[in-house]
């Protein structure tokens, strides 16, 4: 196919899949490689998993290319054009778990499978080939196995199209996504600029754009900060007609006028999504949800560079481990933790959906009986979505049935337990919403799948016995006949047993062979002798044992095999009947399945909130930012799980909307700034205040109870947080550069509504460059955005803006000193910090006490030159060291070893007695002194 792997057609370590060209074929090959061989050029850019009986073989480079990536041994099979062919294979029991480390490593995977039996082959002739074909071009962004998905996290596939026509700093782009294993499906448009902070949102496992898009220099820098294979393919690929018709197709719809209007553009890139769908699974049509708007103004913007900053589903070193999610994750079930996951990600600006989600909240907190049966019975709950997409996709089992029959007894279970406790004043709309798309399931559907499914169905579908008994007449009739024969097995073994006198006589069976008589080697000779030669024909002579056949077992097996096959077929119907049926239901399976994740989602956060002891925040159109006793969502647990102290609750307040409730001690003045300027020393919780508060923020807006005594926001159309920088070797950027060009992001996107969070801007340059930054940074965002800002500084000097500009405000993190020691008391008040307690702070991470002791001799100079006007380099005489390292008359001083120096030199341990070793110590002791004095 057309569709490349990311940056070029090379495998990882420079290995190239083997693309012999239509040629070879025509070589001095067998018939089974040249059919190897056409299937792989029409498929050059994946590795070719060939299947071969019970395995998945692999052959020239794609063989050595796949030995190398899963470190499985490579042999060689036969010869092509004169040279060994290599050869490398996985047993197919084994294919997903091989296929996950192959599509982790970034390669693309052809699955080549037979389309017949190989017995329908032979009747072809002796020569004949088994008929294969490729059934399905496994991507990172086309998963829809269990075994190679995340349960808690979404696998999208998302098309990039950059509108035409517009110049480029207003240039827009088309996100079009599609989670093929739930068929989620999303559209955003979005300025270019936002184009890294949504993908970063959306978290795409694989990225396609057009090959003459990919490579523009905007695209290509935010794909590169996404963790995400970009396949470039054909850019006509992007063509809004033919998205129009497959859209149609795929939400069976003949006009899409009651989705919503969607531009060229739009459907441009959803004709991309779909096509590579279309063209991966290789005829199989998935899932489709209707789409569902996102992008420009429906959620909170929140940068790439803020997103890694904050923290919210991923961690630094790309865990889930001390992220937002992992501390506000109570759900049950995968669904529900994808729902929290995808609102973390995407929090709202509709004051008035916020508030909806938060009326179900309160509803299932204030019902502690409702919540803990809610949560038991969505334990049982499978995952519907993704069970029904395999079955769309042809790849389902009987488990799958079982999920959605399961699922469907969970989803009335919880409309039952919603509609009782729904009481005379009823269920918020947002819940009473969800219990009636749950009480709408189709019962007939949950009836047909409860009625034919055993309890627990095999995972195979070919092994059949997954259909009850009673279900099909004619099946339990064949299912008869086999029971039957195999008695007439047991019977047919004891009556040879007690004919022949061989006691170790047994009748057995396998694929080779099917069934025969197996005797040990040393009765071998009863069987052939005398009337048993007559009856017992000789098959095989093993190691220890011999096999026999006889006309009798040749026809129970004719028996048996007959009505094995007629039950399998029999149960194979039934299971496609089943799922036709799931099909037909597919529009209202997908609501339900929605409808329990969403359940689990509200009934992991009421519970969160009781746990936590969290409030519900107003949220409204108003500017107001008012956070009273709020706490780190992260921090707080992580101070409890290490038993080190409660964690300190602190306010924030950059604006009000009324002045109804009482301000904390203290913050009179202050409620009047927008903009706060936050002074102390480090470790003293600058950092982790500034990220609560934008974290609170999300988590209101998200519509979740917050960690606070009372929140007020005003909706914030974009977050931004610049905590915390590191070089950008890869683009050649310093970190005092990635922390410039973040801060301009901010500068020249923030709005009046923003929320901005900034810590130490100018540090990674000279003193007075980065005041200067520092100082215009806050001018700006004071007279030209307006915006509510939080910035952490040690520049004191700027702490005198309060003075100057109407809206800035100081606030300091609090410490105490003690005996030439500091303790931190992580409470902010109004006020400016004195001073950074730098050199306090070195001293309690460790440096040598004669670095700490140099260090403060050093800041009393500098702090005392400062206060008497000197300049600070005219000072540095005053210091011995560089005294003697500033040259004096044009000669540089080398001085010699001093008396201290000359008296240690001069000992000699062995020859000292304890006496005049005690007397040695004193002279020493005086020479350091005198050298301390001089």
């Amino acid at each position: 196919m057309a569709a490349k792997r990311k940056d070029t057609d090379d495998l990882p370590g420079g290995t190239r899949a083997a693309q012999p060209s239509p040629a070879a074929a025509q070589g001095d090959v067998t018939p089974s490689m040249a059919q190897f061989l056409e299937i792989k050029t029409a498929n050059p850019d994946s590795l070719l998993w060939y299947r071969m009986g019970d395995f998945y073989e692999l052959f020239f480079e794609d063989a050595v290319a796949a030995s190398a990536a899963l470190g499985i041994v490579l042999t060689k099979r036969g010869k092509h054009l004169g040279e060994d062919i290599p050869m490398c294979g996985v047993p197919i029991h084994r294919a997903d778990e091989y296929l996950q480390r192959l599509i982790r490593q970034g390669y693309r995977v052809a699955v080549c499978e037979q389309l017949e039996d190989p017995a329908e082959a032979r009747k072809r002739g002796s020569k004949a080939v088994v008929r294969r074909d490729v059934v399905r071009l496994v991507t990172p962004g086309t998963l829809t196995e269990d075994t190679l998905l995340d349960a808690r996290a979404r696998n999208y596939l998302t098309a990039a199209f950059l509108s035409p026509g517009a110049a480029h700093e207003q240039a827009t782009v088309v996100l079009a996504s599609l989670d093929i294993s739930t068929g989620e499906f999303e559209i955003s448009t979005l300025p270019l600029a936002d184009l890294a902070g949504d993908l970063a949102r959306l978290a795409p496992a694989e990225i396609i754009a057009g090959d003459t898009q990919a490579g523009e220099r905007t695209l290509s820098q935010a794909f590169q900060m996404i963790a995400a294979p970009l396949t470039p393919v054909p850019t006509p690929t992007f063509d809004s007609l033919a998205g129009e018709r497959m859209l149609k197709a795929a939400l069976g719809t003949a006009d899409l006028g009651a989705y919503g209007a969607f531009s060229r553009a739009e459907l441009a890139a959803i004709g991309a999504l779909l096509k590579y769908v279309e063209l991966t699974q290789v005829g199989h049509r998935p899932v489709v949800r209707p789409p569902r708007r996102a992008g420009r103004g429906a959620v909170m913007a929140i940068d790439a560079a803020s997103r890694a900053s904050l923290e919210l589903v991923r961690s630094a070193t790309g865990e889930r481990a001390g992220t937002l999610l992992a501390a506000m994750d109570r759900t049950v079930t995968g669904p529900g933790a994808r729902e929290l996951a995808h609102r973390i990600a995407s929090p709202l600006t509709d004051a008035a959906e916020i508030h909806a989600r938060l009326d179900a909240i309160a509803a299932i907190l204030g019902d502690d009986l409702l919540r803990e049966r809610l949560r038991d019975a969505l334990r049982q709950a499978p995952d519907i979505a993704r069970a029904v997409s395999r079955l769309a996709l042809d790849r389902g089992s009987p488990r799958d049935l079982v999920a959605v029959r399961d699922g469907l007894a969970v989803a009335f279970d919880v409309a039952r337990l919603l509609a009782d406790a729904a009481g005379p004043i009823g269920l918020p709309a947002a819940l009473d919403g969800l219990r009636e798309v749950l009480a709408a399931a189709p019962d007939d559907l949950a009836s047909s799948l409860a009625n034919a499914l055993i309890e627990t169905p095999p995972h195979v579908k070919r092994d059949g016995g997954f259909v009850r008994e009673g279900f099909r007449p004619a099946l339990d009739e064949a299912r008869r006949l086999k029971e039957d024969s195999r008695a007439v097995l047991a019977a047919l073994e004891a009556r040879y047993v007690e004919a022949t006198g061989v006691k170790t006589l047994k009748v057995r069976h396998n694929n080779i062979l099917g069934y025969f008589v197996e005797v040990t080697q040393q009765h071998a000779r009863v069987l052939g002798e005398g009337a048993n030669a007559a009856i017992f024909r000789h098959r095989q002579t093993m190691a220890n044992a011999a096999r026999f056949t006889t006309d009798e077992l040749a026809e129970i097996e004719g028996r048996i095999a007959s009505a094995g096959e007629r039950a399998l077929a029999l149960e194979l119907e039934i299971f496609a009947e089943l799922a036709r049926a799931v099909a037909a239901a597919e529009a209202a399976l997908s609501r339900v399945a929605a409808s329990l994740a969403v359940i689990d989602c509200l009934g992991g956060l009421a519970e969160l909130a009781a746990d936590e002891g969290y409030v519900r925040p107003e949220v409204d159109a108003t500017r107001a930012f008012e956070i009273v006793g709020g706490r780190h969502p992260v921090v707080e647990q992580a101070l409890r799980r290490s038993l080190a102290g409660a964690f300190i609750a602190n306010d924030c307040v950059l604006g009000r909307a009324t002045a109804e409730q009482p301000l904390p001690p203290g913050f009179d003045e202050a409620a009047d700034g927008f903009i706060w300027l936050v002074t102390g020393p480090n470790m003293a919780g600058k950092s982790t205040y500034l990220r609560q508060n934008a974290l609170i923020a999300i988590m209101a807006q998200m519509g979740s109870f917050v960690p606070a005594e009372r929140a007020h926001i005003g909706i914030v159309d974009r977050l931004y947080s610049r905590v915390g920088a590191s070089d950008d070797l890869a683009r050649g950027r310093s970190t005092f550069m990635v922390e410039m060009v973040e801060t301009a992001a901010i500068l020249n996107t923030a709005t009046e509504r923003s929320l901005v969070i900034l810590d130490e801007i100018g540090r990674g340059t000279a003193t007075f460059d980065g005041l200067s930054i520092a100082w215009a940074t806050i001018e700006h965002l004071h007279a030209s955005l307006g915006c509510r800002t939080l910035f952490a500084t040690h520049y004191h000097e700027l702490t005198a803006l309060s003075g100057r500009l109407n809206g800035v405000t100081n606030v300091t993190v609090e410490v105490k000193e003690w005996q030439d020691e500091i303790v931190f008391l992580h409470k902010v008040r109004p006020g400016a910090a004195d001073r950074s307690y730098g050199v306090q702070v070195a001293k309690l991470a460790g440096l040598p006490a004669p670095v700490i002791a140099r260090a403060g001799e050093v800041l009393r100079l500098l702090e005392n030159a400062e206060a008497s006007g000197r300049r600070v380099t005219d000072s540095l005489d005053d210091l011995p060291l560089f005294a003697a390292a500033r040259p004096k008359s044009g000669l540089a001083q080398q001085p010699g070893p001093g008396p201290l120096e000359e008296a240690f030199a001069a000992i000699s341990p062995d020859a000292l007695s304890p006496r005049e070793a005690l007397d040695l110590l004193y002279r020493l002791k005086a020479l350091a002194s005198a050298a301390t004095r001089e």
